[in-house]
């Protein structure tokens, strides 16, 4: 094989022609002929085995490299691949045939010992991608933020790979994702039994080992949905049906269930939680803000506007204070704090649902007037060393509030306030309910929210708003009771 070291390309075009001037730009090289370190990224150009036919080919990079290094890491690495048939000609052509397969399709060059396995097996190379091949290239080239990368790469390492690796990526049928789901319930069962065993070293074996539930369930077969549609868009299979779009689950969205008195009460003799996700009434939550103002001065106003307005937490901890305008009572969302392992990450919202303006009560001004004037005072005071964050809501100190932080207080808040409990996010879920309680149009609570659809608010909202059922209860009894001639009903 012959080949040849390292050079660099760019994305710079030739002003007259408007082609792309690639390794012939004059800004990569110096004076004395050197590459600029400042301009443009490393590239190969590999000559492979002639084809069966004869014909000339030659492997380039999927994208470029940042250092020199690291493209003759990847020219050593193919020469390791090639390698590998040996002194067997038509292997080695089957192979060069199998890295340009690569290389058109996910992008990702095989490793050596997975493609010494491939040989071994003695089937052909340059078919189809298996699905682990495919979802290992897929995630790496995939432009998510970087907590959807993580629980994409989650779902692919503990559950896809595992279990539907070794598919060939067009072969797989919904009945395969049948089986995921099935093999991943049947764990979830085994772990379970294995926790209530008498013995302590059976309980043990399953220490620190957590259940899949039915919302992560779904978002595993997103997950490869996601994928495969990827795989159909790029060409890499064609006359497939996704077969993770076929396959119908439940809807794991769990609906908000209201703190009723009755429900209060019951907790308070058994700790029982109705359900995963809780919202207070509006009596519980304005003795909460109450309790919040005295015991919390410092988290108070951005937990006020939370409940009044129903921003995601990462919104109301990366308001920007440039987007708040109390003179017109409104503020724009155009910013968040994501937490991408325990590093709070500045990014744009969800969607661009998210992106939005929200109206402000005269309350919700005063609360924030006042916090903005304290937090003046103190920055006044600190001079020179107050943190410029750009942010609105900040500590007593001037630094950013960590977004687990917030959730942490707010927990530590509701236990020695005795509230039942909820999470932090419970609040925006709260926001909602008390909006469309008091008649508010579903679609102002949907703009309200940054829901991309009104189908989400209403779906996942309608359930607790009582409102409109009592008045068709009573409808309903008033259109009987006309027609009927006994008294006292």
């Amino acid at each position: 094989m012959a080949s040849h070291t390292p050079f660099k390309i760019c994305r710079c075009k030739d002003p007259h022609t408007g082609k792309p001037l690639r390794n012939n730009c004059p800004r990569l090289r110096r004076a004395n002929r050197s590459w600029n370190p400042a301009h443009g990224q490393w590239a190969y150009q590999l000559e492979l085995p002639t084809t069966v036919e004869g014909r000339r080919r030659q492997l380039r990079p999927a994208t470029g490299f940042d250092s020199q290094a690291d493209a003759q890491d990847e020219i050593d690495h193919v020469r390791r691949l090639l390698d590998l048939a040996g002194k067997n000609k038509k292997r080695l052509v089957e192979i060069a045939d199998f890295l340009q397969h690569c290389r058109r399709t996910s992008g990702v060059l095989p490793d050596v010992e997975t493609l010494r396995q491939r040989l071994g097996s003695g089937s052909p190379l340059a078919g189809v991608l298996t699905v682990a091949e495919y979802l290992t290239g897929w995630i790496k080239d995939l432009e998510v933020d970087e907590n959807t990368r993580r629980s994409y790469a989650g779902h692919i390492t503990v559950h896809l790979i595992p279990h539907l690796g070794d598919i060939p990526l067009d072969q797989l049928r919904p009945h395969h994702v049948q089986t995921l789901i099935r093999k991943i319930k049947e764990r979830n069962d085994d772990i379970q039994q294995k926790r209530n065993s008498p013995d302590p070293e059976v309980r043990k074996s399953v220490a620190g080992q957590r259940l899949t539930g039915e919302a992560t369930r779904s978002r595993i077969r997103g997950t490869l949905r996601n994928a495969f549609n990827s795989a159909l868009r790029l060409g890499v299979i064609a006359g497939v049906p996704n077969p993770a779009a076929l396959m119908k689950t439940p809807n794991p969205r769990s609906k908000p269930i209201v703190w009723e008195p009755e429900r209060v009460e019951r907790w308070r003799a058994t700790g029982e939680v109705p359900g995963r996700v809780m919202v207070w009434t509006d009596q519980l939550l304005a003795e909460f803000l109450d309790y919040a103002e005295i015991n919390a001065a410092d988290l108070y106003p951005m937990l006020h506007f939370v409940a009044y307005r129903g921003t995601r937490r990462g919104e109301s901890c990366g308001l920007l204070d440039a987007e708040v305008r109390l003179g017109k009572a409104e503020v724009s969302i155009v910013n968040q704090i994501a937490v991408h392992g325990q590093t709070p990450h500045h990014k744009k919202p969800k969607s661009e649902a998210g992106n939005r303006d929200l109206i402000l009560d005269h309350d919700t001004v005063a609360v924030l007037a006042r916090y903005k004037a304290a937090r003046n005072r103190r920055q006044l005071a600190t001079g020179e060393d107050w943190p410029d964050t750009g942010l609105f809501f900040v500590r007593p100190d001037g630094r950013a509030w960590h977004p687990n932080s917030v959730s942490q207080r707010f927990r530590r808040l509701v236990k020695r306030g005795g509230f039942p409990p909820i999470r932090f996010h419970d609040l925006r879920h709260g926001a909602a309910t008390i909006a469309l309680e008091a008649g508010t149009d579903i679609k102002v609570v949907s703009e309200q929210l940054g829901h991309s659809s009104t189908t989400l608010t209403r779906d996942t909202y309608q359930s607790v708003t009582k409102t409109l059922h009592h008045d068709a209860a009573g409808a309903v009894a008033e259109r009987i009771n006309a027609k009927r001639r006994l008294e006292g009903i």
